[in-house]
Formats: structure tokens, sequence, C-alpha cells
């Protein structure tokens, strides 16, 4: 048979897949833009920001609406009531891992949520020291922002921090903001949107360089345990390789164990892509924007004196006395909003949500934007204001709008080390240095210079003057 007849017959076959896969949801599913066969909503949607696509549907379809990334039906959460009703009210039935086809071909299902408390205090006085050998000189604080919290990462696992010239340290953070920024990029999120192409381009740039980077990482991790394995006390554990070590022999005989060497490779792998890369760049987004309002960090140092004092360092029981400090670390991830959609959920049953039947296995993508955006519960949200977190006495006000790591069962699991390295880090940073911008704090630019599944600020210089 000629080759053409074969191929049309192919694209008939899958047309007619595609229309019939799509009509058969139709009145299960809520509404939404009617999607092409087999590219679905494509047209509709900007790979390079999804989540300005997505914003502008809810506008036309309302706070729930189903888009198609290719043949696959996703339905939107836009809005905090929306999102609340389904990751809080219905958290047991949205609590399933959606689908992310780019990464899930590299981990091959595996992986494992851990948490674990970090040696913070150690890293936040190293990164001082770091800091006092600009000497009070402009620089970009990129790269010292990222060696702290992944140093933090490392004493977690390996009971091990690294000097910030460590060659094998420099080659971790190098690989490790390779892949987030790949991870980020148009290319991904159209292979992501039509996984299918993974098996006609698998050695694309983008997706060879993530497949090398992830084997480095695993390979590294792999050394690290056989360390770990030749030295391990099962009655003194170091850290998180050699818990991990005593419960694999704890369950050496339970063929189901999810304590595994290739979990353990993918969980860390994991916690460095979790744990580094988000928490610098809220760092570097917070000094900006504290850069670009003197008055606000005018007033945290005032409480630094206040309640530590310059000859101590600070300590995470020190937060329940600085009600300003707490707002404004709270305003700062509000108004970055460093990851505009969550991680995807999807439902584990068929669920009644509102008035749509959505059924099993489908994917769900919350606008965490639109909640933290919201002008309801924040007036002027375009705004960096603390004060969207301070009562009229001026305490701390909790906001259940508060949704920077996501909400309900598939929250971040690196939450409350984020919440731990932020305060302690930018409170011994502002507790040491005067923050002196190089330009007229008036023309410093908080506009995100790249967005797509993350947020990232503009490049910019700043002075760390010694108090």
């Amino acid at each position: 048979m000629d080759l053409a007849v074969v191929l049309v017959l192919c694209l008939s076959c899958l047309l007619l897949l595609s229309l019939w896969k799509q009509s058969s949801g139709k009145g299960k599913l809520p509404p939404g833009p009617t999607p092409l066969p087999i590219l679905g909503n494509i047209f509709q949607l900007d790979v390079k920001n999804i989540s300005k696509s997505l914003t502008s549907l809810s506008k036309v379809y309302g706070p729930v609406f189903t888009v198609y990334f290719g043949m696959k039906p996703t339905v939107v959460l836009h809005g905090y009531e929306a999102v609340k009703e389904a990751l809080i009210d219905l958290g047991e039935e949205f609590s399933r891992r959606g689908s992310f086809p780019v990464i899930e071909r590299n981990v091959k299902g595996h992986g494992r949520n851990f948490r674990s408390p970090p040696e913070t205090r150690q890293e936040a006085r190293c990164l001082v020291e770091e800091l006092r050998k600009t000497n009070g000189l402009p620089c970009d604080p990129t790269f010292i922002l990222g060696c702290a919290p992944c140093n933090v990462i490392c004493s977690i696992i390996f009971q091990n921090r690294f000097d910030y010239k460590d060659q094998t340290f420099l080659n971790l953070m190098k690989t490790i903001n390779e892949n987030i920024k790949i991870l980020g990029s148009p290319w991904i999120q159209v292979l992501n949107i039509f996984p299918v192409l993974l098996d006609f381009f698998p050695w694309s740039y983008s997706y060879k360089k993530l497949y090398t980077n992830t084997a480095y990482v695993k390979n590294y991790v792999l050394e690290k345990t056989r360390e770990h394995q030749a030295s391990l006390d099962i009655n003194n554990p170091r850290d998180f390789i050699d818990c991990f070590l005593i419960k694999m022999e704890q369950e050496k005989h339970n063929h189901q164990s999810e304590y595994t060497f290739e979990n353990l490779t993918i969980t860390v792998s994991d916690l460095f892509g979790a744990g580094t890369e988000t928490t610098s760049t809220t760092l570097r987004y917070g000094l900006l924007l504290l850069l670009k309002h003197p008055e606000v960090t005018a007033k945290i140092q005032e409480e630094i004196d206040r309640v530590i004092g310059r000859h101590r360092s600070p300590c995470m029981q020190d937060r329940t006395h600085m009600p300003y400090m707490d707002a404004v670390l709270h305003e700062i991830q509000r108004y970055i909003d460093l990851a505009p959609m969550s991680v995807p959920h999807a439902v584990n049953c068929d669920v009644k949500f509102r008035n749509y039947l959505i059924p099993k296995g489908t994917d769900i993508l919350t606008s965490l934007t639109s909640v933290l955006h919201d002008d309801k519960e924040f007036p002027n949200p375009e705004v960096f204001d603390p004060g969207h977190f301070l009562d009229e006495n001026g305490n701390f006000r909790k906001s259940d709008y508060f949704m920077a790591f996501s909400a309900g069962k598939r929250v971040c699991v690196g939450e409350g080390l984020a919440r731990m390295e932020l305060f302690l880090f930018l409170t011994t940073i502002l507790q040491t240095f005067t923050l002196k911008s190089v330009v007229d704090p008036k023309d410093l630019d908080t506009t995100p210079a790249v967005t797509g599944i993350a947020n990232v600020p503009p490049p910019y210089q700043l002075c760390f003057i010694p108090v």
C-alpha cells in the first residue's frame, strides 16, 4: 500500500478518535473553548505564558472550565472559591498527582515526598560572610543567593555543606539551574501538551539536556549512597540518606516497598529542584522589592533592632514577635506570584463538582494567581503592600487566600523548609547589612523578566553595606 495512503488513513483514525473522545466528554466536563481535533486548544494558549492565557479564558467561561492539551482534557480552577472547594473541601478526591509527561519520562513514576528539619541558621551565617566579601561594591546577588538554599538541602541529604567555590557544588548547582530553566521553556510546554512528540523527538536539545542532567544528579546521589552504606550505623542516622537506607533494610522483604535506590535518587532530585531554585528566586525577588521600597526595609530593621538586636543570630522563635517581618515575607510571596499555576492535580475517582461530572484521572490545573491577586481580599493587588497581612493594630493577619505553595493534600512538601529559609536568610541579611541600590529606587523595574511555570525577576545589582 502506498505510504501516503497509510499516512492519510492513520491521520483519519486519529481525527475520528479525537472527535469521539471530545464529544463523549461533552455534557460531563465544564464548558470551555471548542477544541480542534488532535490539536485541542493549542491556538488559545500562549506556551510562553499559559497562566495568562487561562486567566483570559476564565473571563469568558467562568471560574471552572475545560481546556484540551492535545486530546487530553484538563479542568481549570480560577479564583479562591473554586480552588478552595476542590483542593480543601474535596481534598481527598482531588489529591492524585497530575500528569507532567516530560518529567514522567525521566523519573518513570518513581519518587516520594519527605520533609526534614534543616540546619538553616548556620547557612544564614555563612551567607552573610560571603556577602561581606563583596566589600560593599555593586554585585549581582543571583549566585550567592542560590548557594545558600542549595547548601541547606545538601546538609539535610548528605550531612555536608560545601564551600561556595567547591567545584562539585558548582556543578550540582549548574545542573539543577539548567533543569529548572529547561522545564520552563516553551518547547517543554509543547512537549507536555503533545507528549506523543517525545516519541518523535526524544533527543531534542532541551529534552536531551534534561535527561543528561537528571542522570548526572542520580549518579552523584548513588555515589554518595554507596559511601553512606559503607559507614552506616542504624542506631545513629546522620542524614536523609541514612534514614532512607535504614528504612530500605527494614522493608527488604516487602516487594511493594517504595524504599528503593531508584526512589531515593528521584526523591533527592525532587528535593534539590523544589528546595533550591524556588527559595533563591524568592530571595532575589524579595531583595529587589526591598530596594524598591526603602521605607519597608527601614521598618523591618527597626523591628530587628527591637526584637533581636545586633549581637545574636535570628532564630525561628523570633518570628512570632516580628509581625511586620512576617507580613513582608507573605507579601513578597503574594506579590511575585512565583508559581502562577500549581503543579497539576488529578481526580482519583469520578467527581461531581458543582454541576459537572469530572471523570477519574482528569487533570486539574489551579490558578494561584487568581487567588493571590484577588482584589476582594487584597485591595490593590498589583501594589506591593505589607499591610495586606496586617490588622488595624499592626498584628500579623493570616489569610486563607495565601496559597503561594498551593493548598490541600498535595501542598508543596518543601513549604515548611522554604518558610524557615526565607525568614532566617532575609532577617540575617537585614540585621547585618544596609541595602543600597545602584540606581534611584523609583527607577527599579519589578516586572518579571521571565514568565511561564515561574516568574523570575529582572537582573539587577545592589550593594551590601555592613551596618
